[in-house]
């Protein structure tokens, strides 16, 4: 036997006789009579040949077997629909489809998920793609991978393809376990070039080569911050590390504030980037406004 296709219109009505209960009422939420809405049943029930509502014996029309059975998927469709006419009124109205965002390692990431559950408050239509990355690596993914906008440190520089916009800074301060021998009260000028210095190192070729805030030549280059974390609450080394994500650290004493006469610590300036020859639509720039407001703060 050949089944034909419900019409979209026939699914919502359904929907709306199982949401408010009755035939009547789903007749005043759509604003038909009562026998258009029986008429759309009976034509879903034609079109699928089976039985949508038990209707003898009760006020209320019971879902039969075959009903509960379709209606997760009746709504899945439905849901479908309305998606696609929100992302189209969003294309409409000058919103991009996807946003695709990169975040500098050195970002806190409670100020991340806080912008980001906003955005999807704001935006529940555009598709959000989120890359957390370090140092060049940053800015290579606007200018190699396509990406739409970039929160980075200062390490690329003024690049000629990319726009840049303060928003905020982290604190970066030198740690290290209690133990270790620069922990010690009046460390001598010289003294961190003579212990293993833990650095991030930069997997982009954009500053490839390039040493940020390094004191020492015996150092360990790491390609992921938590790893470096990790080493320094060992007692393996010592390092910048931004000053929210070792607060606790330092509160336990698992790991010290090193108070170094070369005072290596320092401001990580972040900014968003974008390319110039692609402009921030609206809700990019809701992106750049939320992160400044949230890391200025």
């Amino acid at each position: 036997m050949k089944l034909g296709d419900p019409t979209l219109d026939q699914l919502r009505i359904f929907l709306a006789v199982v949401e408010e209960g009755s035939f009547g009422a789903a007749a005043r939420r759509m604003g038909r009579a009562i026998s258009a809405i029986s008429y759309g049943i009976a034509q879903m029930e034609a079109q699928l040949d089976v039985t949508l509502f038990a209707r003898e014996g009760s006020r209320k029309p019971q879902l039969t077997e075959a009903g509960q059975g379709l209606l997760a998927e009746t709504r899945k469709v439905a849901d479908g629909v309305d998606a696609l006419l929100a992302k189209t009124q969003s294309l409409h109205a000058g919103l991009e489809s996807d946003v695709s965002l990169v975040v500098d390692v050195m970002v806190p990431g409670e100020v991340t998920a806080q912008v980001l559950r906003a955005f999807r408050d704001h935006f529940p239509t555009i598709a959000l793609n989120l890359r957390v990355e370090g140092l060049g690596a940053v800015a290579a993914c606007l200018l190699d991978e396509g990406a739409g906008l970039a929160i980075g440190g200062p390490v690329i520089g003024d690049h000629p393809a990319l726009e840049r916009q303060v928003v905020g800074s982290v604190e970066l301060i030198p740690v290290a376990g209690p133990d270790h021998p620069l922990a010690k009260p009046k460390v001598k000028p010289g003294e961190s070039r003579e212990q293993l210095q833990l650095i991030l190192s930069d997997r982009s070729p954009l500053t490839e080569g390039r040493s940020f805030s390094v004191l020492s030549p015996l150092t360990w280059r790491l390609g992921d911050l938590g790893a470096k974390h990790a080493l320094l609450k060992e007692g393996i080394g010592w390092g910048n590390m931004p000053r929210h994500m070792v607060a606790e650290d330092l509160l336990s004493e698992r790991l010290v504030e090193l108070d170094l006469p070369e005072k290596p610590g320092d401001m990580y300036t972040l900014s968003a980037l974008w390319r110039r020859d692609a402009r921030p639509g609206p809700a990019t720039s809701w992106l750049i406004d939320a992160l400044r407001e949230q890391l200025s703060g």
